[in-house]
């Protein structure tokens, strides 16, 4: 089938008035030492922007707030984040085999903090901050530095679970030494302790600038940072139109790296691929990042822009399928493990990869029973099997099937809804009937907290690169935010956090790595799709482009000639 007889949606190109009138409204080293903080000036660097600022468009959802600790703020707010606020320590790079650039977790390097040193019992590391300040004049302190990570620990939801996958849980570990001075006491020797440092959560906020505005029912001023600026970062807030537009401008006194050569910033909201192609085939913007793999693939055989397509480490697309017993005080048919499968069997695993990802992905079907490496994602043992299907739903509670709903983000509709109505049809040819249910994307990181849906397509890529990382988020009976399918299981439990407490190259590490993805498959509470990639288009002029774990962009490295 057709992906165009799937969706009978608007994707046609813009009109010239409303291009003109969308952009004249937006007009206007190793882990336990420091190495030298990085003093290199960024490379000169548009369309027919001017060389000092840059306008982009971004899919997959538009920033819906400014606080990356609220609940509820989606992927694309962690970008904006990343400019606005300063973190103790940021990444390395490395070249890719395809010529691109990639952060290299394996490499630590000073950001607002200019050194540190781990103690010679390895439970501690005391952080020297730069003599930085905050976009309001305010020098940083240390005291800012505790404030904001104890935020981060007691705040609850991703944030706090995010902290805690670095062994980082109570705001007792954290200490001011003097006013540059922070230190971090560690609860155990743990492989992703400082690494988790380096991801978007651990954000330096200009507390101070917050404190009048906390009250009882908001103690650590989530209303107010969900619109405003706290930050001490290389860009500071122009101006934040939800859902329309959004505006950064360089902090000519930032200290925490080299200043960025791009001046100003603005990411316009364009929901619909096809018109975020127009306004870069028409130059009137410099950069289309997270490509439709429709255009990913059209664009890719034409030499007008330059174009870079990452497979995504660590991440897969999924169907999750909420496993317990009961859902929203309801049977729920779901929970049967014989019907998990039945439905992992059902999937069209190569129209999905043809149809919604015009074969842009890498598949994850047809592999072997049993784990053959520590890879991660690496294909499951399912693949499209009807009559298998048909077997295992016979046997289950269920012979007859039953009716329940599948739900996606709009935000991601290019791939997801295509998915999801392939996915729809499949079921049906079993005899479970499913609706479809179209997720605003500002509402479905809600969503996901909620585990009130059935089915769900979920797109979670882990940021630290290990498996158990992926797992602890994925499948942990803490059931955590991108616990899509709300799994939980004693065993598998056990079996990620042995994997946790161990390193690479330890016996017990592998046993435990391959214990859990062999039980991830023989439960299947999310059923793996496809691993994705990252691809962006940017204009000739555009250099500097770095992939970034968070799968998002990085204005400080770009540059325009």
């Amino acid at each position: 089938m057709k992906r165009r007889q799937l969706i009978k949606n608007s994707l046609g190109l813009m009109t010239g008035l409303t291009l003109a009138q969308t952009l004249k409204a937006c007009g206007g080293s190793s882990p336990d030492s420091s190495p030298p903080a990085d003093s290199q000036a960024g490379s000169s660097g548009g369309s027919s922007t001017a060389p000092s600022t840059l306008t982009m468009v971004h899919g997959g959802g538009f920033p819906n707030s400014l606080d990356l600790h609220r609940v509820g703020t989606n992927r694309p707010a962690y970008g904006v984040s990343w400019v606005l606020y300063d973190r103790l320590m940021t990444f390395g790079k490395k070249q890719l085999p395809d010529g691109s650039v990639s952060y290299d977790y394996t490499i630590l390097e000073p950001e607002l903090a200019e050194s540190w040193e781990i103690a010679a019992d390895g439970l501690s590391a005391t952080f020297k901050l730069r003599d930085a300040v905050f976009h309001d004049g305010k020098p940083v302190t240390a005291a800012d530095v505790k404030w904001s990570f104890d935020r981060a620990v007691s705040i609850g939801g991703f944030p706090t679970f995010q902290m805690k996958a670095g062994a980082l849980e109570s705001p007792d570990q954290f200490e001011v030494v003097d006013e540059k001075t922070f230190k971090v006491k560690f609860l155990r020797p743990d492989k992703l302790t400082l690494i988790d440092l380096a991801v978007p959560i651990p954000i330096v906020i200009n507390s101070e600038l917050v404190k009048p505005h906390l009250t009882d029912d908001d103690p650590w001023g989530t209303e107010w940072l969900n619109n405003n600026d706290a930050g001490g970062g290389a860009y500071q807030l122009g101006e934040f139109k939800p859902n329309e537009r959004l505006t950064l401008t360089r902090f000519e006194d930032w200290k925490s790296g080299p200043l960025p050569q791009i001046a100003t910033v603005t990411l316009l909201n364009v929901p619909e691929a096809g018109n975020r192609r127009a306004l870069l085939e028409r130059g009137d913007i410099d950069i289309n990042f997270t490509l439709s793999e429709k255009d990913e693939k059209e664009l890719s055989e034409s030499d007008q822009f330059n174009i870079v397509s990452t497979p995504i480490e660590n991440c897969l697309y999924s169907m999750d399928i909420h496993s317990n017993p009961t859902l929203n005080g309801e049977e729920n048919p779901l929970g049967n493990v014989k019907v998990r499968q039945a439905i992992a069997y059902a999937l069209p695993y190569e129209a999905i990869l043809a149809t919604a990802f015009y074969g842009q992905a890498i598949p994850l079907s047809g592999g072997s029973t049993t784990p053959q490496s520590l890879d991660w994602p690496q294909p499951s043992p399912y693949k499209t099997d009807l009559d298998m299907a048909k077997k295992l739903l016979a046997e289950s509670p269920y012979p007859d099937g039953f009716t329940t709903t599948i739900a996606f983000n709009m935000g991601t509709k290019e791939w997801a809804e295509p998915t999801v109505i392939l996915i729809q049809e499949a079921l049906a040819k079993i005899g479970i009937m499913a609706e479809i249910e179209k997720v605003p994307d500002a509402n479905f990181r809600s969503v996901l907290v909620e585990k009130s849906r059935p089915m769900i397509m979920n797109d979670f890529g882990g940021w630290l690169n290990y498996p158990d990382y992926f797992f602890f988020y994925a499948y942990h009976g803490q059931d955590a935010t991108f616990n899509g399918g709300s799994y939980k299981n004693p065993t598998m439990d056990g079996y990620i956090e042995a994997a946790l407490a161990s390193k690479p190259g330890d016996p017990v590490y592998e046993e435990s790595v391959k214990s859990f993805i062999e039980l991830a498959w023989q439960e299947v509470p999310r059923v793996p799709l496809v691993q994705p990639t990252l691809a962006v288009a940017m204009q000739p002029n555009i250099q500097g482009y770095q992939y970034w774990f968070h799968r998002q962009l990085d204005f400080r490295q770009l540059a325009k000639t």
